[in-house]
């Protein structure tokens, strides 16, 4: 890949939206994003957003990688949703042992990781590492990576967990099984992932106990701040802002499609003033979301840089927001989608597929609103908060 900046990816998205905006019907029809989108995503240098400069990556500002996530679901709802959950593996892997960066990277820099967090797996310890198996669920863009990050309970003698850790498996060690038949996010192939009693060495697992605390091995050779920020708020954040994109593809779809509107009673849709209130209702709570989310990154990264812990408080005040940010999203596009028409319903129109997609966004675990705003609240009330996802 030519050397990039950060500037320079950002533009090349922008300069695929086009392109991606077209194939958004054959992405859901192929159940998968095309090949032909991740290698032009790839090309771009988008992959290497979040990836240690010394694996030819670029060290972004989560503000700069979300941006550009938010542009390609924008276009593409599913291709947004891969660009964004695939893309965080490299900040995660960067928190690996420098070995297990070295088994991913070494050979190919640019090879993709899909993942699975969910505790479906149980594993033993043994000798050097882990004997491991488990059926995980909804690992988007598997097909397209050659490695996978899956969520296990490590086994004690007594049969109770002693540990939550992320396990690194290559492809060779596991199974695709394709069932993603769904209402929306039809592209982006999240399938099953089947292990069978597969040996995983020691450095290629992560502990939440770690990760929860800001910490990794890898940080020992990735110094840079952008990996001493909370898994749980760039993952998280991660999952919302491909819906805040859909919220600007189905905004932008709403305006296209009532500029030429003629409403049941022959009178242009656009100057019906309902209409308008809805425009301006539906922009006002999307930016809004969006500033939120801005802002505590932001924060989180200045105390990064300062080499400051990054307080609890502000930890789950991420998460409130996070979540709060997928519900305006959703209530931005259905707002939208409720005073769009009959018409609008037709197979094959941008805003009834973006209105599918952010409502099977907004289903994912991590977009659970009351259980991130009850444990904010009650941190507020004094009250001890424990959560991995935090």
């Amino acid at each position: 890949m030519t050397e990039r900046s950060v500037a320079d990816v950002l533009e090349a998205v922008r300069d695929l939206l086009p392109t991606l905006r077209e194939r958004a019907q054959e992405t859901e029809d192929l159940r998968r994003v095309p090949d032909a989108s991740m290698k032009s995503l790839k090309e771009a240098g988008w992959f290497n957003m979040l990836q240690p400069k010394r694996w030819g990556g670029l060290e972004a500002s989560p503000i700069d990688f979300y941006r550009g996530a938010r542009l390609v679901a924008s276009a593409c709802a599913s291709t947004g949703w891969l660009t964004s959950v695939v893309g965080v593996h490299p900040w995660q892997l960067a928190l690996f042992a420098d070995q297990a960066q070295q088994d991913v990277w070494g050979e190919d820099n640019t090879t993709l990781i899909s993942s699975s967090y969910a505790p479906m797996g149980r594993a033993k310890a043994v000798d050097g590492g882990f004997q491991m198996s488990g059926h995980w669920s909804f690992s988007s863009g598997c097909d397209h990576a050659q490695w996978v990050m899956l969520g296990g309970l490590v086994m004690g003698e007594d049969g109770t967990p002693t540990d939550f850790r992320t396990f690194l498996l290559p492809r060779a060690d596991y199974e695709i099984v394709d069932v993603w038949d769904t209402v929306g996010l039809r592209g982006t192939g999240s399938n099953d992932i089947i292990v069978k009693d597969v040996f995983v060495p020691e450095h290629r697992t992560l502990s939440f106990n770690d990760t929860g605390r800001c910490y990794g091995p890898g940080q020992e050779l990735n110094t840079a701040p952008l990996y001493k920020l909370p898994f749980a708020s760039v993952f998280s954040c991660g999952i919302t802002v491909p819906i805040l994109g859909m919220a600007d593809g189905a905004y932008k779809a709403y305006v296209d499609y009532t500029r030429e509107r003629i409403h049941i009673s022959g009178n242009k849709a656009a100057e019906d003033g309902f209409n308008q209130l809805r425009i301006a209702e539906a922009a006002g709570m999307v930016d809004a979301a969006t500033l939120q989310i801005e802002r505590n990154l932001s924060e989180e990264l200045a105390l990064a840089e300062a080499g400051e812990k990054i307080p609890i408080s502000l930890r789950l005040r991420v998460r409130r927001d996070q979540v709060r940010s997928t519900l305006a999203a959703i209530s931005a596009i259905d707002k939208l989608f409720v005073s769009s028409g009959g018409r609008a319903l037709k197979t094959g129109t941008p805003l009834q597929r973006f209105w599918r997609d952010a409502h099977s966004g907004r289903v994912h675990a991590i977009n659970d609103p009351e259980k991130a705003q009850v444990l904010f609240g009650q941190f507020e009330l004094g009250i001890k908060t424990q959560d991995a996802w935090v």
